[in-house]
């Protein structure tokens, strides 16, 4: 019987599994801030530089490389993440973070770990790929305004023209061994909104005496709500949230003159956003105005919606499922959080999918952006071949 791709590239990722574990280990206990990702970029160029690739940076902090292969044909890029959060591990794991107050709690040294380990495979496979593989390494998926966006302005997608583009995200509600794809419409549109109510603070028994901001917050905050509720239409999935509030002093019986609030507005169509945020502004100005106050409005953009496109994803995961097996192929459902690889989403047809790191039997359960967030790091053999396979049959099929 003949030895299939699939096969070759599953034994490959079996070899190298442990050294993609390592490479998982370093990264995660030496963590780096959004755009700060510089020893990082450093140790991923010094890996694809072992494997005899030329290495180039951009943005500062990102890294790129070209796998060329045999034959021409088109160029697939495969991308990985670099940056970690501003949240303080707690694990007593071997590989905790060594960096206080920093910690990979999203997932991206696994994203970079597989990609590092995916192109050790791919570079061992050139002479049978019809095309070019463009690693991305890219710096600051988690702070605005987009380590992705930054590198497309810089010419990410050009020289050679990257004709796909395949991401891949850790996912702990799935569990490992399994991945999931979805087409079409997928993660959410995301803006940052920020409000400053200025009323006239007074004692809190006396209330008639000034204009107090906490009364207006509480109406604005409420009364938002039905931009959603009224004004949205029921098919376009659509979540405004505020997740802080505070006061510029103010005490149990001082009412302060200041508040600010702090919220996001996220959706799955570019033409109800724009409407939306204008409605937010009018609304929380006229409020604010109807009990003396004034409303300060700053709503700023965020990440675009993300979108896979339906036949270059429905190919990924038909060709999942070959790799995998049908049962551990799942479909997703629409994920109202946002991801930066919209940026190139926009640009050319993409695919973004999830790969499944969940354990119940080892405890591995918690949510990405937590302090006690880890993988189960079988998950990354999985996720080491799949994406070498998908840029192999992306680019031969």
């Amino acid at each position: 019987m003949s030895t299939t791709v699939q096969d070759i590239i599953k034994n490959k990722a079996k070899e190298i599994a442990q050294e993609v574990i390592e490479i998982r280990h370093h990264l995660h206990s030496n963590p780096e801030l959004s755009f700060l990702e510089f020893e990082t970029a450093e140790f991923v160029e010094s890996y694809l530089q072992s494997l005899g690739l030329h290495t180039h940076r951009i943005s500062e902090t990102g890294v790129w490389a070209m796998i060329e292969g045999k034959k021409t044909g088109k160029t697939v890029g495969l991308r990985a993440d670099l940056d970690a959060l501003p949240i303080e591990e707690q694990s007593k794991k071997s590989y905790v973070s060594q960096n206080k107050g920093v910690m990979h709690a999203c997932g991206h040294d696994v994203h970079t770990a597989c990609l590092l380990g995916a192109a050790k495979i791919l570079t061992q496979l050139k002479d049978q790929l019809s095309g070019n593989v463009k690693l991305i390494f890219q710096p600051g998926e988690e702070k605005l305004p987009g380590g992705a966006s930054l590198l497309i302005k810089e010419g990410i997608l050009s020289n050679p023209p990257v004709d796909f583009m395949i991401g891949q995200h850790v996912m702990p509600l799935i569990k490992t061994g399994n991945v999931g794809f979805r087409k079409g419409l997928y993660m959410a549109s995301t803006d940052e909104i920020y409000i400053t109510i200025t009323g006239k603070g007074g004692h809190g028994a006396m209330p008639h005496m000034g204009v107090d901001p906490i009364a207006v917050s509480a109406a604005i905050i409420t009364n938002l709500q039905q931009i959603v509720s009224r004004k949205a239409s029921p098919i376009i999935p659509t979540v405004l949230s505020f997740g802080k509030i505070n006061s510029e002093g103010g005490a149990t019986n001082i009412i302060p003159n200041r508040v600010f609030i702090e919220g996001t507005l996220r959706t799955l169509d570019e033409s109800w956003r724009s409407n939306a945020k204008s409605l937010i502004v009018s609304m929380a100005e006229q409020i604010a105005s109807s009990f003396g106050a004034q409303a300060e409005v700053n709503i700023v953009n965020g990440y675009p919606y993300l979108k896979n496109e339906e036949k270059l994803t429905q190919q990924m995961s038909d060709f999942a499922q070959l790799f995998l097996g049908q049962s551990q192929v799942e479909t997703l459902d629409i994920w109202m959080a946002a991801e930066d690889f919209a940026y190139y989403s926009q640009q050319v047809p993409s695919c973004f999918y999830r790969l499944g790191t969940r354990n119940e039997e080892k405890g591995i359960t918690k949510p990405v952006h937590t302090n006690g967030f880890d993988v189960d790091e079988e998950a990354l053999e999985t996720g080491t071949g799949l994406m070498a396979f998908l840029a192999y049959q992306c680019l031969n099929n």
